[in-house]
């Protein structure tokens, strides 16, 4: 776990990263609707797929000491020039922030320099920690989609979220708990 007065680091997702993704998985339940990795060769198979130079993922992870602990991805829609904005993180560092600052800069990258005009998310209403982590990165509430998932036998709603190249940009400093991915 990492102590609050240390840094982590907004980065590139690497090969390496595969045992740290299954840490992750393994930290907690939820994580399953992340994607399917019970092994050390599913969470390499899951890299690979995100680091792929066919695929429409833009993966950077949020580490320290070269270790991950966090992911936020933009899934690219070149077409539309809009992207689908996700995020996860290791149980054992939620709640310091972390991903909010992430999740912002990532955000500003992607509709600064990697060109996109929209980016969208969804998250379970059960999950308001995901909904912070949306409005400190600057995304704007644009829905509710009534019961979308089933989990466990009960019907969940979700909230959709929508952030466009000309909406006001959120105040943050990428420089206290993540790092800019450019500076890396």
């Amino acid at each position: 776990m990492i102590e609050n007065g240390d840094e982590p680091i907004l980065r590139p997702l690497r090969t390496t990263d595969a045992e740290a993704v299954l840490a992750a998985f393994e930290s907690n339940p939820d994580m399953a609707r992340q994607g399917s990795v019970a092994s050390l060769e599913d969470a390499t198979r899951y890299v690979e797929n995100l680091r792929s130079p066919e695929s429409p993922h833009r993966p950077w992870a949020i580490a320290h000491n070269g270790t991950l602990f966090g992911l936020v991805c933009v899934s690219v829609d070149a077409e539309n020039r809009s992207g689908w904005f996700w995020y996860w993180m290791n149980e054992s560092a939620r709640g310091h922030g972390w991903m909010r600052r992430a999740a912002a800069t990532v955000a500003d990258w992607a509709l600064s320099d990697l060109g996109l005009e929209r980016l969208e998310l969804g998250h379970r209403v059960n999950n308001p920690a995901s909904g912070a982590v949306a409005k400190a990165a600057g995304f704007v509430k644009e829905g509710t989609e009534r019961g979308k998932f089933l989990i466990n036998g009960e019907r969940i709603d979700v909230d959709t979220y929508g952030r466009l190249r000309s909406d006001p940009w959120p105040t943050y400093d990428p420089g206290t708990g993540c790092h800019d991915p450019l500076e890396l």
